[in-house]
């Protein structure tokens, strides 16, 4: 089943992890869809933004994290079972109760270093492409959060995983990074790579003209497939990244207009996958119908 989307742009401060924990929320409380999320950034941003910051620092003392899975596989070579680093109970929105998480540390820089030092390319990218056929038969929906730029690691996502999606901001800097992106895309096509699903505009200035601008240019161009539905920059979307260690239904955590464009916009990554598998659209169900 081709369900595996890595997201990245080459350009940081796109509001990439934002937009991973926002789209995995709302296909679990909306299309009631089994979600995992695979931090592959050493930032850690959207495990801590799924946990809290005490849970996420004791699987990572416990050695129980994504660089500790790639450490034993590509560097010892050790038979490991990856669902034993597979956490539940995530996200602090209790519509979304069907995300689950493989964490990360800020040891995945070192990680991909000693890959390097060791030759180990190879290896790792093999490791990657039997992680993800065995999380594809688990999951219905698999995001893979990319560190910005173009590490050994992200290549392996991007020449392993089913589809990308990348995340732009309107303005010069950030569409660059989506042209030097398409340039890698280019290189050595016969080692493979994902599909396109489609560009985001996200963080979008509501009231500018030269966002609005960018916006169209980036439509324009049909190698975009450019999503239609926007992500304005709103304060709630910033808030959302807050873990709480209370519950909070998904209408409290993604209010007013900024839920109304997040669950448009997983409406239209929903459809298109659909469409890829030749299974038609399907309709949007709110978490009080699909409960009642």
């Amino acid at each position: 089943m081709r369900n595996s989307i890595a997201v990245m742009n080459t350009k940081g401060g796109v509001g990439k992890s934002t937009l991973v924990l926002a789209l995995a929320e709302t296909i679990s409380a909306y299309h009631r869809k089994n979600v995992l999320v695979i931090d592959s950034d050493a930032q850690a941003s959207v495990s801590s933004m799924l946990m809290s910051v005490s849970s996420l620092y004791k699987l990572q003392s416990e050695g129980a994290t994504i660089v500790d899975y790639l450490h034993g596989r590509v560097l010892k070579n050790q038979v490991i079972d990856w669902p034993k680093f597979i956490v539940r109970n995530v996200s602090d929105v209790d519509d979304a109760r069907s995300v689950f998480l493989l964490p990360s540390d800020m040891q995945l820089t070192l990680l991909e270093r000693e890959v390097s030092k060791e030759n180990l390319h190879a290896r790792l990218r093999e490791v990657i492409g039997e992680l993800l056929n065995g999380v594809r038969r688990v999951f219905d929906i698999v995001l893979i959060d990319c560190p910005p730029g173009l590490s050994v690691l992200t290549e392996c996502w991007l020449r392993e995983a089913d589809y990308h999606i990348s995340p732009t901001k309107a303005d010069y800097v950030s569409v660059c990074g989506l042209e030097v992106f398409r340039r890698f895309k280019s290189l050595n096509p016969e080692m493979g790579f994902a599909q396109n699903l489609g560009v985001i505009v996200n963080m979008k200035e509501q009231n500018s003209v030269s966002d609005e601008e960018y916006h169209r240019w980036l439509q324009d161009n049909p190698d975009n497939a450019c999503f239609a539905q926007a992500i304005p920059r709103m304060p709630a979307l910033q808030d959302a990244a807050n873990f709480q260690t209370y519950e909070r239904s998904y209408l409290a955590k993604y209010p007013g207009q900024v839920g109304t464009a997040v669950r448009n916009l997983t409406n239209e990554v929903m459809a298109r996958l659909s469409e890829d598998a030749g299974e038609g659209t399907q309709p949007e169900n709110s978490p009080a119908a699909a409960s009642a």
